[in-house]
């Protein structure tokens, strides 16, 4: 019996999500419901992701469109399905008592279980990243998925930046403690694939040491507690974490971990510290409401509408303020923030200026999309370093989770290059209270 083939019904939000979406789908053919267009319309203006998104998936419609758009559809490309608009139906008899038609979603939905009723040889699939229209979906007997192009699989086994060796002979201690401070990698014979700026703890019954393996020379090297303006690691990962911020051959840094870890302080002291090899220190985050309604609904111009958005960035600064009090140099960050040397902003009023000799910190990285962070990525100039913080657990974006955020696919794709190092960051550092409250409620 011949496999059925796929009828897949986008969400506006796929579109948003990935313009390029309908290259994505193999041979399945593609239906765009018209309440979609009508959504798309409504974001075409503005400067952020979504909008680029919808102005682009618009563009290339148009280059496809035709009068078979409407009436048995067009060839997407070369080994691709087909695409049709479907138009507006009446609410079906089975949908009329639950669904009101007054709602977008719902018309959406109404014209997959349509087009689910008549094309019987077709798996008729509703695709959106609302997990609430999903649910609906199925709930009256309509196959429903989320958008997965661009999703990390096994969460549970998304790379961590560092592991642990036990029984390590002695004679490599000697080796990182005299003043080599390395040894060769293949004296560690287990046969284990090392990924470039992994990091290491290493052990047997008397001795430990702390090392991070260069896949250029193929050595490990020993890694000393550093100190970033005056903030001193307290565990093993904020060890390496500091010392993959500080090193100038590591481009790309990403650092997760549950609130309360050191996560942007420790960004926040290694760009500081190293601020004379910067032009400027970039602080940005993207902001995500946490209800329905956006800044715009806030009082004020526009620097009061991000202010509770920025207000963490603000906090870690105010630590790093105190130290300098100790010191007498108070007025160094004030200095740096009046001159625009360190801008903090939400990542939005970020996009178009040059990254070049620049230190970038994005904040809670975890709810941009994985577009959103390529186009951070590849606009890093020359002479600049870009670091992404974030808890791929603590998702506030409507449409993404641990398997979808961008902070996660780019510790999955950028695992095993040179000019990238990660660490996973576990213990809570913020205090007694926080941890326990992190873990247990």
């Amino acid at each position: 019996m011949p496999r059925k083939k796929n009828l897949m019904v986008l969400d506006t939000n796929v579109i948003l999500h990935d313009s390029k979406c309908i290259h994505q789908f193999k041979t399945s053919d593609i239906s765009l419901p018209i309440p979609v267009l009508e959504e798309l319309d409504q974001f075409k203006k503005g400067n952020e992701s979504i909008n680029f998104h919808a102005r682009e998936f618009t563009r290339s419609l148009d280059s496809l469109s035709g009068d078979n758009i409407f009436n048995g559809g067009i060839k997407i490309g070369k080994g691709l399905g087909k695409i049709t608009i479907s138009l507006d139906r009446e609410i079906h008899e089975d949908l009329v008592q639950s669904f009101s038609p007054n709602k977008n979603d719902h018309r959406i939905l109404n014209i997959a279980y349509h087009l689910s009723k008549e094309h019987t040889s077709k798996n008729v699939i509703l695709i959106s990243k609302d997990v609430n229209l999903r649910m609906k979906a199925k709930s009256v007997g309509l196959k429903a998925e989320n958008y997965r192009n661009d999703q990390v699989r096994d969460i549970a086994t998304l790379y961590n930046g560092h592991r642990t060796f036990e029984n390590i002979d002695s004679g490599l201690f000697e080796q990182l403690f005299n003043c080599v401070a390395y040894f060769d990698a293949d004296a560690l014979k287990n046969g284990t694939k090392l990924n470039p700026n992994e990091y290491l703890i290493l052990r047997n019954g008397t001795q430990s040491a702390l090392g991070m393996f260069d896949g250029e020379s193929n050595q490990v090297r020993r890694v000393e507690k550093p100190t970033a303006y005056k903030i001193k690691p307290r565990n093993v990962e904020q060890t390496f974490a500091l010392d993959a911020l500080l090193n100038k051959n590591i481009q790309l840094v990403t650092v997760s971990g549950k609130a309360g870890t050191g996560k942007t302080l420790l960004a926040l002291a290694a760009a500081l510290q190293e601020r004379r090899h910067y032009r400027q220190i970039f602080m940005a985050r993207p902001v995500v409401p946490l209800s329905n309604k956006d800044i715009g609904f806030l009082p004020g111009d526009i620097q009061s509408k991000l202010d509770p958005y920025m207000n963490p960035l603000y906090d870690n600064l105010g630590v790093m303020q105190m130290m300098e009090e100790k010191e007498s140099k108070a007025k160094n960050i004030t200095q740096l923030l009046e001159e625009e040397k360190l801008v903090i902003s939400a990542l939005s009023y970020i996009r178009g200026r040059s990254l070049v000799k620049v230190f970038f910190i994005v904040d809670e990285a975890q709810n941009l999309t994985p577009h959103e962070v390529k186009t951070i990525i590849t606009r890093a100039g020359e002479g600049t370093k870009i670091v992404f913080t974030g808890d791929v657990f603590q998702i506030d974006h409507p449409y993404l989770d641990s398997h979808t955020n961008g902070l996660s696919y780019l510790i999955e794709k950028m695992k095993g290059q040179k000019l990238y190092a990660h660490i996973n960051l576990e213990k809570g550092e913020r205090s007694e209270l926080a941890e326990i409250a992190s873990d247990l409620l």
